[in-house]
């Protein structure tokens, strides 16, 4: 019995002498290769989102303005209007929609009395909010790379899935 406690704890203490510490394999990095396909992946995607959203706008009631951030808003001159600093803070609500108009969550998210520049929100999102006042709202069209991007949210939101956002300040 001895011998076989002895032969176990010399076989675990001789395993775990050879085991090294874990350490990444240079495989998991991404290569320039990997790095450059992926970049080009996301540039044609979001070319390709940017004109089927185009496209889309054209057959709406409601006319749409560019933002510097690379979405769209339903009012004009936004971005003319004075910008909440970081630090300013801010109650907001808002609804997600697909390009079919359908409301993917039932109940608004938001967030009560947030500091700008530490919003957990898209940054499309956080952008349109520091040009609204209190009460006002804002129609926004998304591309998936200023979204949930390749990932989606894990719930109701898929990769790569530009979204409509209605945005509300508290």
């Amino acid at each position: 019995m001895k011998r076989l406690i002895f032969t176990c704890s010399l076989a675990l203490a001789t395993a775990c002498a050879q085991h090294s510490p874990t350490q990444p394999d240079t495989d998991q990095f991404m290569t320039d290769s990997d790095l450059e396909i992926s970049k080009n992946r996301t540039k044609n995607l979001n070319t390709l989102e940017r004109t089927q959203i185009q496209d889309w706008m054209k057959s709406q009631d409601v006319k749409y303005y560019p933002m510097g951030m690379n979405y769209w808003v339903n009012i004009a001159d936004l971005d003319k209007l004075p910008r909440k600093n970081n630090g300013d803070k801010v109650s907001y609500q808002y609804d997600i929609y697909d390009f079919d108009r359908t409301k993917l969550y039932q109940n608004p998210l938001g967030n009560d009395n947030v500091e700008f520049g530490h919003f957990k929100e898209m940054d499309a999102v956080e952008d349109v909010i520091r040009y609204l006042r209190k009460g006002q709202e804002a129609e926004i069209l998304v591309p998936s790379v200023l979204a949930y991007g390749t990932y989606g949210d894990g719930k109701k939101i898929s990769n790569d899935m530009p979204l409509i956002i209605k945005v509300k300040v508290l």
